[in-house]
């Protein structure tokens, strides 16, 4: 499972109705992503700054999902280039559904 962390600047003065208002106009989007297993969005305390935590079936995916068309528009959108990081997700804890779910290497990990 990879874990990718999406980071770009949220609009100055925004209300938090207005950040969950601009989210709803993706939901569709994100659920028609085959690969797609999870998508959360956060935002910072500070209020500058708001992250999509994917997590995805590989990397490939996740590259796929956010290629060069979707990077430009969100700089179009936002202002800034989004900043990417991808992560092995190779363990996780919910405690609402008290499970631990262990995750195999992905796209060639060892």
């Amino acid at each position: 499972m990879i874990c990718e962390i999406v980071t770009f600047p949220a609009p100055p003065g925004a209300s938090r109705t207005d950040i969950v208002e601009d989210a709803r106009h993706v939901v569709e989007r994100w659920q028609g992503e085959h690969d797609l297993v999870r998508k959360h969005f956060v935002w910072s305390d500070d209020r500058s700054t708001l992250k999509g935590i994917y997590f995805w079936k590989s990397r490939t995916a996740a590259e796929n999902a956010h290629d060069a068309a979707w990077r430009a528009a969100c700089e179009k959108r936002t202002g800034a280039a989004p900043d990417i990081a991808y992560f092995d997700l190779f363990m996780i804890i919910d405690n609402d559904a008290d499970a631990v779910t262990e995750y195999p290497p992905v796209d060639g990990g060892e």
